[in-house]
């Protein structure tokens, strides 16, 4: 794999290393992430984050270990970095900062300070939530190190003040229980206690959020590093306080031989490939409950089934998980009801609010059999596969139905937004689409055609299910095709005029990515048509994946910035969405155009904002800067697909 490494010249410049972020799982759905330059800049940011019942329940505990090193002059030097709301950033660690290192996933720094190197690693323990962070004595000493540890026990979406609680802080032998939540461990510790105030957050400013908290300063670690090699480490961990971790060198040690096996497994073809595969593990989990799930983005997004189901061959079946995959979609069928898969929200609650989540699940499905032979999967969930397009035939919830006229899929009601395009400002969707989308319909005819050939498979008759394909790839192919030159967006959409219900309807003809997919699909309905592919890529494409909106549109946003009202009302017009360069080369592949150009923009884009890893979002207009998640289930699952596909 890629072991991704930035000098003096990033690392010592705040602008670069404070816009550059790093993720550590611990499988679980919690992390350790941060800065390149230590520079707390989110809310979410913290050595030790807890996950909960569900992915999305994180709570933030050891938030940060400040190093300072008295060196043999008897000068006392500050190695963190804090910002405060003055706008004084002190101390200036990152000034000291000689190089920063991604190396099996794991993150190096190394600080110079005259003679004297320093360097820091960090890993969590696979499949508990623990944190190691080990210091070295590189060059020069004897130093003395000191730790100060600054925590907090808070929802990872808030944050907690000075003028509320004190924090709850119990001392044992070789550190301290913080809120009887979690433990730190580590040699010299010495209590202090006190709050740091003002503590900012200036992606939270940017972003329109409260961009300030206050910080508790339990105590201090200390000790003494008379050599090169000679280590200081401090451990971190919550759920079974009394059962003590492995040493920290060791969780570093296994942390890498994981990672390197991780890696491995996926029997990746290049560097950016092994890159993209150790990515890929950080987004599949196992729950408290120790069920197999996908976490849609870091650092704030839970399990989404839509993201899963479109993440689901890239995460594993690209990546040599297809047991884990099997796991996974037996779970999910479990949660069908009414022919609708359930959408597991980041609000804890079970919903039925999608049109297209369960029609990527067929998808993932049909492809996990056709990738896997795993013909035994396909007849398990066969009749509840069959379930959803009956139910869908006659109709289900949202008004989610097939028109009997044309055997396309209709969807809509007042105040919903279910396709992916579902963003909301002030609760009133900013795309609703209501009619017959277009990707809704490649879907569903890619689904028809898949569970056909499954029934086949199984020895059952599938002529029904295949004269329902033959129906709608007839009407799409009718009826998508628009006088502008490509696909229209939705048909039979409501006229701006008219509410939803009334008599008038009109087909949305936006240049939209959405159409990507009647191509793409594996029973795509279209043949592949370079002219009308290039006009799309023309009107669409970057080098970060295509925009969700054509630039000469007047609801057109290249800028994906701003409060949340801002955010979300671009968020589906015009900003860049990466995980659909899938359909995109998948498109332009079947169409015999070159993509020879096509992964340079976004394989560079793993060595800035979310390192090693594809971010969900960036600006419409260039230079395309990147926005949202920094690390994203579907934009590496798709990215990891389509490269290894053309391999």
């Amino acid at each position: 794999m890629i072991d991704i490494r930035f000098g003096p010249q990033v690392c010592g410049d705040l602008t670069s290393a404070a816009s550059r972020e790093w993720l550590v799982p611990d499988g679980l759905g919690g992390y350790a992430m941060g800065t390149v330059g230590g520079l707390r800049t989110r809310r979410y940011h913290g050595l030790l984050v807890v996950a909960g019942e569900t992915p999305a329940s994180r709570r933030v505990g050891l938030v940060s270990l400040d190093p300072a090193v008295t060196v043999p002059s008897g000068a006392r030097v500050r190695l963190g970095t804090h910002e405060w709301a003055s706008g004084d950033v002190d101390p200036r660690g990152f000034e000291l900062l000689e190089r920063f290192d991604l190396v099996d996933g794991l993150p190096r720094w190394r600080w110079r300070i005259g003679a004297v190197v320093i360097e820091r690693e960090l890993a969590m323990l696979p499949g508990r939530s623990c944190v190691a962070v080990v210091h070295r004595l590189v060059a020069g000493g004897p130093v003395q190190l000191e730790l100060s540890a600054a925590c907090t026990w808070r929802d990872a979406h808030g944050e907690r003040r000075a003028d509320g609680p004190v924090p709850q802080i119990e001392a044992v032998a070789d550190g301290a229980v913080v809120e009887g939540a979690y433990r730190l461990a580590g040699p010299g510790w010495t209590p202090e206690g006190q709050w740091w105030l003002g503590v900012h957050h200036r992606e939270e400013a940017n972003r329109g959020l409260h961009p300030n908290e206050d910080l508790w300063y339990a105590g201090r670690f200390s000790g003494e590093l008379r050599r090169p090699g000679d280590t200081v480490s401090v451990r971190a961990w919550a759920g079974r306080l009394d059962e003590e971790p492995p040493a920290a060198t060791e969780i570093v040690a296994t942390a890498r031989r994981r990672n390197q096996r991780v890696a491995a497994a996926a029997k990746p073809a290049d560097d950016v490939d092994a890159t993209l595969a150790l990515a890929a593990d950080a987004f599949v989990v196992r729950t408290n409950q120790a069920t197999v799930d996908v976490v849609a983005g870091y650092p704030w997004f839970g399990a989404w089934s839509r993201d899963t189901m479109i993440s689901y061959e890239g995460l594993f079946l690209c990546t040599g998980r297809a047991d884990e995959g099997r796991e996974l979609l037996r779970a999910y069928a479990a949660t069908l009801s009414e022919g609708m898969l359930a959408n597991t929200a980041d609000t804890g609650r079970v919903e039925y609010n999608t049109v297209d989540g369960t029609l990527w699940f067929l998808h993932a499905v049909s492809r996990h059999v056709t990738v896997t032979g795993d013909t035994d999967l396909g007849d398990e969930l066969l009749p509840a596969l069959r379930a959803v397009v009956d139910a869908h035939a006659a109709g289900t919830r949202y008004g989610i139905r097939v028109d009997p006229a044309n055997g396309l899929l209709t969807q809509g009601a007042p105040g919903t937004a279910l396709t992916w395009m579902d963003a909301r400002v002030y609760g009133v969707p900013v795309t609703p689409r209501t009619g017959k989308p277009v990707e809704v319909n490649a879907l569903w005819i890619n689904g028809l055609a898949g569970l056909a050939e499954l029934t086949e498979l199984a020895g059952q008759d599938a002529d029904q299910l295949w004269r329902r394909h033959g129906q709608a790839v007839a009407s799409f192919r009718e009826r998508f095709p628009a006088p502008t030159g490509w696909l229209h967006d939705v048909l039979d959409a409501p006229a701006p005029a008219y509410p939803l219900g009334g008599a008038a309807v009109h087909d949305d003809d936006a240049l939209r990515p959405n159409q990507l997919l009647a191509w793409s699909l594996p029973y795509a309905p279209l043949e592949p048509d370079e002219a009308m592919l290039r006009r799309i890529a023309d009107g669409l494409l970057t080098p970060l994946g295509p925009r969700s909106l054509a630039p000469d549109s007047p609801e057109f946003v290249g800028r994906h910035r701003g409060g949340p009202a801002d955010r979300d009302g671009g968020y589906h017009q015009g900003t860049v969405w990466p995980w659909l360069l899938g359909p995109y080369v998948d498109a332009a592949r079947r169409g015999k155009m070159s993509i020879d150009d096509a992964f340079v923009g976004i394989e560079s884009h793993l060595m800035e904002y979310g390192i090693g890893s594809v971010s969900e979002t960036a600006d419409g207009l260039a230079p395309h800067a990147a926005t949202g998640c920094p690390f994203q289930a579907w934009s590496v699952a798709e990215l990891l697909r389509v490269r290894r596909k053309g391999q």
